[in-house]
């Protein structure tokens, strides 16, 4: 991997890492000499098992990010089992899709409860760690295409996923002076359990298809290289941004 993203002594927390996204990035950091607490809502054998092939330690939290939970004893338990927090990845994420008019509040509760008001808990709470222990640190919360964009049907998802824009660029004004930089990675269209329902309707698969110029749908590895920069030591200098990965639907 090299000294440039040589992660070597740190630990990292990854939220939603049983599969996807979260899993891939869990394991790119491992790869890279991060040892992983992995937090999920239920079992992520697969996740402990690919970590521990790596060489890399690993914790699992088992913690239900839709209901009420303690960032800070999430922390201390990370802490307590792994010797520090170095980095934190905010990847949880649950989208519900219905129309405007008929979107529900128990709906939009939990996915604003799970996208952005978890990942501003942990934040907190991990931050306060980072700056107790002196050792600067890294917060990347995945934000989406939708971060930029309205989409259809999915409001809340949308409204929590520009949040986590600005939850980014706040975290990043106010942590900067601790060495804790804030950054986000904005994916694209990815073939991954909450894009299924997109993936099986052959229409939109197809809308969405021709309008990404790279002229395919993205994959959870697609995400390793940007999520070891932001990471990595060398990238002190980097805060406050939103990192598109995403084919180029963007630009089209």
């Amino acid at each position: 991997m090299g000294t440039l993203f040589d992660l070597s002594g740190k630990v990292a927390l990854v939220t939603g890492a049983r599969t996807g996204l979260g899993r891939a990035m869990a394991l790119a950091l491992a790869r890279a000499g991060a040892d992983i607490a992995a937090l999920g809502s239920s079992p992520m054998p697969d996740t402990a098992e690919l970590v521990k092939q790596a060489g890399r330690r690993f914790h699992a939290l088992e913690v239900d990010l839709s209901r009420p939970f303690d960032a800070t004893a999430v922390t201390d338990e990370v802490v307590a089992e792994m010797g520090r927090v170095d980095i934190l990845v905010n990847n949880a994420g649950i989208i519900r899709r219905a129309d405007l008019l008929d979107y529900t509040e128990a709906d939009w509760d939990s996915v604003i409860d799970v996208n952005l008001k978890a990942a501003f808990l942990l934040s907190q709470a991990v931050a306060r760690s980072m700056v107790e222990a002196n050792r600067g640190g890294r917060i990347i919360n995945v934000a989406s295409m939708l971060t930029f964009q309205g989409g259809v049907r999915v409001p809340a998802y949308a409204a929590s996923k520009h949040g986590i824009a600005g939850l980014t660029k706040a975290m990043a004004n106010e942590l900067a002076p601790h060495g804790i930089t804030v950054n986000a990675i904005a994916p694209g269209y990815m073939a991954t359990d909450n894009t299924e329902a997109l993936r099986n309707d052959a229409d939109r698969k197809a809308q969405i298809s021709a309008r990404i110029p790279i002229g395919r749908w993205g994959t959870p590895e697609d995400l390793d290289t940007v999520v070891l920069f932001l990471a990595a030591p060398g990238s002190g200098y980097v805060t406050g941004t939103v990192v598109p990965v995403d084919g180029g639907w963007l630009v089209r």
